[in-house]
């Protein structure tokens, strides 16, 4: 067997693993908090919980069978390899949930039950989401969608439930249950995007000056970092413009407004924000 045959497999078991960790987390944060105390989940695992409740069989089941149609999407839209990912993580969650349903919940307090149990659903679901599965079918409906649309994969998930939140409420919960399942959901989609997109906020800057060079000087010897020229045209003027690029964390930005302000007050800064930074070797100088 070769090495670049055995790095794959490692990276594939480790992968593996990880999604299996992120599923049993999300499973603990169901059966131990959210499901004893009629705090409903949503997406298919929500639609699972209602399934459950008006048939009175096992969630589990519920849980594998609503999400067969989405991963023929997930196997259409985004290959074999991210369709058994999520198999693989639906498995091990539906597994988890089963033996856990017999377990005592932690506790049953509804207000520590819904923010205890939102941050760990939430951490589980963001772990398999970016590791390259997912545990429910509207995650990947939601990571299609956030390919194309400026909107994050929590913020989808988000307005899917809603809807769900509302349609138990009519069905089988109160709508005290469907407010304390919003209140949950709004916690745990800022936890997926929090281990999707990481905990710091980072954020790519282009900085337009007619005198970039001292600029990128001064930047280097004060953030301790690289950074690169893009070379463009003025629209109007058609003279050459070397535009700065560079990424920076949150806290860094302050710094870089006013060493740009300093030499060049007519300067352009434009600023987006950054989902993650991989390669060279940002993550070492952030870290100082």
């Amino acid at each position: 067997m070769g090495v670049a045959k055995k790095k794959r497999l490692l990276h594939e078991a480790q992968q593996l693993l990880m999604i299996a960790v992120g599923a049993v987390i999300a499973g603990i944060g169901l059966e131990l908090f959210l499901v004893p105390n009629d705090i409903l989940d949503g997406g298919v695992i929500g639609l699972s919980i209602i399934a459950a409740k008006m048939s009175g069989l096992p969630m589990s089941i519920f849980i594998v069978v609503l999400n067969l149609p989405f991963l023929y999407i997930g196997f259409r839209k985004m290959g074999l390899r991210f369709t058994f990912h999520t198999l693989f993580g639906v498995a091990i969650l539906s597994a988890t949930t089963a033996y856990l349903h017999h377990f005592e919940p932690i506790t049953d307090d509804m207000f520590l039950a819904t923010i205890v149990g939102a941050v760990i659903l939430g951490a589980g679901v963001g772990l398999v989401i970016r590791t390259g599965g997912a545990l429910d079918g509207t995650e990947i409906v939601a990571i299609l969608v956030s390919r194309k649309k400026p909107v994050s994969v929590g913020q989808f998930i988000m307005i899917i439930n809603v809807f769900i939140f509302l349609l138990a409420a009519m069905l089988v919960f109160s709508l005290e249950t469907a407010m304390y399942s919003i209140i949950t959901y709004f916690i745990a989609f800022k936890m997926i995007d929090i281990v999707v997109e990481g905990l710091e906020e980072l954020k790519s800057v282009n900085i337009i000056s007619d005198n970039p060079e001292p600029i990128a000087q001064a930047l280097t010897k004060k953030l301790g970092r690289g950074m690169t020229y893009i070379y463009g045209e003025g629209a109007f003027t058609g003279e050459p413009k070397k535009i700065i690029y560079i990424i920076v964390s949150r806290i860094e930005l302050s710094d870089l407004r006013e060493t740009v302000h300093e030499l060049d007050p007519k300067a352009v800064i434009a600023i987006e924000n950054v989902a993650d930074v991989s390669g060279s070797n940002f993550r070492k100088k952030a870290a100082h």
